[in-house]
């Protein structure tokens, strides 16, 4: 029996369920999952797998690259002025609502009813310049990479007697920003144990305050190699890695550039496109026999039905994706321009990303898990900056062409992997798929709870979860 043939039984005999099966089709159903697996097996060792991405060069600034550049790092302020406070609110005020549809809740979008209510908090009661102590309540940097200024804050602990202090780089992703990690930073840098860390968040070239991108084509791996150039320039030669969307994929792409320099990398997201017929099989099984191809119960929940969870439902949440993968600039003339616009934009993703379920409520679900001040923060951070078209233009980036034919894709990672996979996470990917493309992964955890904005809504869990990682990789190098 030739390979299609037995992909087209097995199709079959998944669509049928085990319900009424023969011995013979159950025969068929084991034989196929194990010959297949063996095959599967036998492509990905033959299959030759790049071990690291040239680091290269780059050039972001204005014009032409210049000959020298000042590599000093300056302290920085967020800063704020009553001209910008007043231009905010005099917007606000001239905001044009829609009448949303009767019981429409968040199924269209973000619901201009609860909106109204948002935006009422912003005018009257949210305080832009308390917002901005908080946010210098860390030490902010600037410093000049590639061309462009590069904004982080850094936070190092008190270091007690007895106590390890490790570096650490966290990266945000889309519509989020280093604010994000400001509940995990104390979690992280002010423990009492044997371990804290020296944490260090930057801003994506293009997110609020780091400069964007002059030219076209910056993607994750040129800023992988701006954040790497960092840590160097901060004197660091090893540290830990986390991240969740495009942070994902940018720390991801710092371990595959210089695996000597990363301990160990730590993801809260991370989608698997690629896997050939070992991914149909497990796929066609994982429901029904998930034991042969390595799923639990519990991925079986999160994974099935598949087409639904899956397919339809992406299909139902990437809208924006499309929009900012091919005309960023024209989507974002709006909400450059309107604040209400931006809010509506961002924070209908802290409901729908938080929970799917969200979209079921009047008010989205928003402040069962964030406060108004906080997402509005981050909202401001992206307003004052003027950041959001540059930071749009990042899926144009890096979706511009086939994410497969990309040398980040074929290029194995082999430091240590730890991944915390969140319940409500846009996609699910179980641990044998993991296995896959990180060939050392020593950590994998079901999350009690939370969702794609894992720092931000469930910082405990995730700042536990990262320290159980490390000290997995620290135990096994003594």
């Amino acid at each position: 029996m030739d390979l299609l043939h037995l992909l087209r039984s097995v199709f079959c005999l998944h669509r049928k369920g085990l319900n009424g099966l023969n011995p013979q089709q159950l025969q068929l159903l084991v034989v196929s999952s194990v010959g297949v697996g063996l095959l599967t097996c036998y492509m990905l060792f033959k299959k030759r797998v790049a071990k690291t991405i040239p680091m290269g060069e780059g050039w972001w600034g204005r014009g032409e690259k210049q000959l020298s550049e000042d590599t000093k790092i300056y302290p920085f302020r967020v800063e704020t002025s009553e001209a910008e406070i007043q231009d905010l609110n005099r917007r606000i005020d001239q905001t044009r609502y829609t009448e949303p549809l009767e019981d429409s809740r968040f199924h269209y979008g973000f619901s201009s009813v609860y909106l109204k209510k948002v935006v009422s908090y912003w005018r009257n009661q949210f305080d832009w310049k308390k917002q901005v102590e908080v946010l210098n309540k860390y030490p902010h940097f600037k410093t000049k990479i590639e061309g462009l200024d590069v904004h982080f804050i850094r936070v190092s602990p008190e270091q007690r007697e007895g106590q390890r202090v490790v570096p650490l780089m966290l990266v945000h992703g889309w519509p989020g920003s280093f604010f994000e990690f400001y509940k995990i930073l104390p979690l992280l840098t002010e423990r009492q144990d044997d371990v804290a860390f020296e944490v260090i968040c930057p801003s994506i070239p293009g997110y609020g305050y780091s400069e964007a991108p002059h030219k076209m084509g910056f993607n994750t791996m040129d800023a992988a190699r701006v954040f790497l150039k960092l840590m160097e320039r901060l004197g660091f030669t090893e540290f830990y890695l986390q991240g969740g969307d495009w942070g994902s994929l940018i720390v991801t792409n710092m371990a595959q550039m210089k695996p000597d320099c990363v301990k160990g990398l730590h993801l809260n997201m991370l989608a698997v496109t690629k896997g050939g017929a070992g991914l149909v099989i497990s796929l066609l099984l994982g429901r029904y026999l998930p034991f042969l191809v390595g799923m639990t119960r519990e991925d079986v929940r999160r994974l099935y039905p598949y087409f639904e969870k899956n397919v339809y439902e992406m299909l139902r949440e990437s809208g924006y994706l499309h929009i900012q993968a091919t005309k960023p600039d024209t989507a974002g003339c709006g909400v450059n321009d309107s604040p209400v616009g931006l809010a509506a934009y961002i924070l209908e993703k802290f409901s729908t990303w938080t929970d799917k379920q969200n979209r079921d409520l009047e008010d989205g679900g928003l402040e069962r898990k964030y406060s108004l001040d906080d997402l509005l923060t981050n909202v401001m951070i992206y307003w004052t900056t003027g950041s959001i078209v540059s930071s749009m233009r990042f899926y144009k980036e890096n979706l511009k062409s086939d994410p497969q034919n990309r040398i980040d894709s074929k290029t194995g990672i082999y430091v240590p992997m730890g991944f915390a996979a969140f319940p409500h996470e846009l996609l699910h990917c179980p641990k044998a798929w993991a296995r896959w493309r990180f060939k050392d992964l020593r950590s994998y955890s079901y999350m009690s709870s939370g969702g794609h904005f894992a720092a931000f809504e469930e910082p405990k869990l995730l700042a536990d979860d990262f320290v159980q990682f490390v000290r997995k990789v620290e135990s096994k190098k003594k």
